[in-house]
């Protein structure tokens, strides 16, 4: 594929330059070429190549198929050398057959139909001007019996020149034979991947940790942003103290370190957006599974989202002096950990439904939204509304359980001011039954379990639509297509007849007279 000269630069991104486009489009063949698929379908392989390239590409293709591939590919105009590479030829317009057949032999079916092709010019050129009406106007494409037809009316004469011929005979009755040799054969189901479960796993962890340490606004930027807004979260509630006032800045700093501190993990959605289209090409050829995939993505991030939450609970934890004690420490570090990881887990769900990433981000922004008014900061849990936002939703909302377990873990063990000098202190205890209203019949360990438990269910849930639209989505573009053949079937332009010939005055001019140059078969 002609990549000697980039083999050890990266491909790139955003902010890396890496390797060409060109070189991307040949490394992409290339990677499919590894795997010795059986059927290999390219979309227009030489596109954004110049000739050059363009020969070598099809040549190594041309290769690959004499070893015993099937490779189909659409080109987009391609070289008289190129074009000379090919076995068979189909040409289609407006969804019907033209021609399919052998390669060399299309020049001489278009020279039998009336429409030879020049002598130097290129065949696939002429096989496109002879059958795209998309920019008929009544320009004159020949001389002789054929000067006053349209792209158009021509098309329609090679439509019906081909149903008529041999080549049209020749493919119905190789599909005929096809059909009957393989009558009563059952497809052959063959396990999509050769590697072993943990070989699958290693190499998917390994791969997205090199891709995440790489991509600098995966993880890298967001740690850094959460570093920085940490410190200004310290700095603003610097000695929260203990004194009355000192409950609404606890109730605060702990609101803001649970809402918008994992509200800025929506900032990973363009990530999670390409991943899922890597995932879905390589998923289609079978090289892993479902499975795999999520376990691998969780692993890979994990040592990632440590790092965030540890920098941010570390900063905040110690500038606004909580609740001294290791422990304490150690229960924010994992409340805000396991709360950043459900935040990451539902927009990977977010991501495996929605089409593109301006729908996943107003999706996922609404979602976090939802979950934060019902968290119990902004209202008390027992003023919630019971249909619906109490139960169910503060109940299934991680944001809820973790908002409690911070509370508890701060302020249980701690005595503050009464709000009229000389009163009796007021315990922490006193302060979550009777002022925030949370219940200490549970332990701040049972509301860690869970928001984990929230976490595995996302998990699950991401798991579990994969499965489905892997089941559910080829139906449904059957479905779909179905509808659009209906629909195109009804338009006057689908379903053309040759028409009268066009009296519209214009100079005539043929193409071989155009090009001064002379038709062998004219």
């Amino acid at each position: 594929m002609g990549l000697q000269e980039c083999a050890d630069q990266m491909i790139g991104n955003w902010h890396v330059r890496g390797i060409s486009g060109g070189e991307k489009k040949r490394l992409s063949i290339a990677v499919e070429i590894l795997t010795q698929p059986r059927i290999l379908f390219l979309d227009e392989p030489t596109s954004g190549l110049d000739s050059a390239s363009s020969f070598f590409i099809v040549q190594a293709l041309k290769h690959v198929a004499c070893i015993g591939r099937t490779i189909v590919a659409s080109i987009h105009q391609p070289s008289s050398e190129v074009f000379a590479l090919f076995d068979d030829l189909l040409l289609l317009s407006s969804g019907e057959t033209i021609y399919f057949g052998e390669a060399k032999m299309a020049i001489e079916f278009f020279a039998d139909s009336g429409y030879p092709c020049p002598s130097r010019r290129n065949p696939s050129d002429h096989f496109l001007r002879c059958i795209n009406s998309d920019f008929d106007n009544g320009f004159k494409n020949f001389s002789g019996p054929s000067i006053n037809l349209t792209t158009e009316e021509i098309r329609a004469r090679l439509l019906q020149k081909y149903k008529c011929s041999n080549y049209a005979a020749r493919a119905r009755a190789r599909i005929q034979e096809i059909s009957t040799y393989t009558e009563g054969f059952e497809i052959e189901k063959t396990r999509g991947s050769q590697a072993t479960t943990w070989k699958q796993l290693s190499t998917l962890t390994m791969r997205s940790s090199t891709n995440m340490s790489r991509d600098f606004g995966y993880y890298w930027l967001r740690i850094i942003v959460y570093i920085v807004v940490s410190i200004c979260v310290g700095s603003v509630f610097h000695d929260v103290g203990t004194d009355y006032h000192a409950i609404l800045a606890r109730g605060a700093c702990g609101g803001f370190i649970s809402g918008f501190m994992t509200f800025m993990s929506i900032g990973g959605f363009p990530s999670f957006i390409e991943e899922m289209k890597i995932f879905s090409k390589e998923r289609l050829n079978g090289h892993y599974g479902v499975g795999v995939y999520n376990l691998s993505n969780f692993i890979s991030s994990f040592p990632f989202l440590v790092m965030m939450s540890f920098s941010s609970a570390s900063i905040t934890y110690f500038i606004a002096k909580f609740h001294p004690g290791l422990s304490h420490f150690t229960f924010a570090t994992l409340d805000l950990l396991i709360s950043i990881a459900v935040v990451e887990s539902s927009m990977l769900v977010v991501a495996s439904v929605v089409p593109n990433f301006l729908m996943g981000v107003i999706i996922g922004a609404g979602f976090i939204g939802i979950m934060m008014v019902t968290a119990g900061f902004f209202r008390l849990p027992n003023d919630l509304p019971k249909p619906f936002w109490r139960y169910p939703i503060s109940y299934i909302n991680y944001m809820a359980w973790a908002l409690q377990g911070a509370y508890k873990n701060d302020m249980i063990g701690i005595e503050f001011e009464p709000m009229e000098a000389g009163g009796p202190k007021l315990k922490g205890e006193y302060v979550l039954t009777s002022m925030i209203g949370i219940s200490l019949k549970h332990s701040k360990w049972w509301d860690l379990a869970v928001v984990t438990a929230i976490l595995l269910a996302n998990r699950f849930l991401f798991f579990t639509i994969l499965k489905l639209k892997e089941k559910a989505v080829p139906k449904l573009r059957t479905i779909y297509a179905e509808r659009t053949l209906h629909h195109l079937k009804k338009r006057p332009s689908f379903r053309k007849t040759p028409p009268f010939h066009s009296k519209r005055q214009h100079v005539v001019h043929s193409l071989s007279s155009q090009e001064g140059l002379n038709s062998p078969l004219h």
